[in-house]
């Protein structure tokens, strides 16, 4: 019996153009989407999906509170896209010189 290779999935996680909603990409190449589950919470979420041989797993804290009952997220190209409003949106943010 073969070993399952689990595996962090590749997650790239940043605010909206306007500071409003939090948008989650999870990279899951070959994975059938009834494969995948996805958990969220307003502070962290947890992703879980399989395929033959690979289990990518893995739990994360978002930067801000969510609302979790008003996430939306689509599953296409082997990439699972979560947007999420912000229980606060960011206000008075301030651009910081980089030097």
């Amino acid at each position: 019996m073969a070993e399952t290779l689990r595996l962090s999935p590749a997650i790239c996680a940043y605010p909206d153009d306007n500071y409003e909603n939090y948008l989650i990409e999870v990279v899951l190449p070959g994975v059938d989407k009834k494969d995948i589950s996805f958990k969220l919470t307003e502070d962290s979420f947890y992703v879980a999906a399989s395929k033959e041989g690979v289990q990518y797993l893995d739990s994360y804290s978002t930067c801000c509170p969510v609302n979790p009952e008003k996430a939306v997220a689509k599953y296409s190209n082997g990439v699972l896209k979560v947007t999420v409003p912000y229980q606060q949106p960011f206000e008075k943010l301030v651009d910081v010189k980089i030097e």
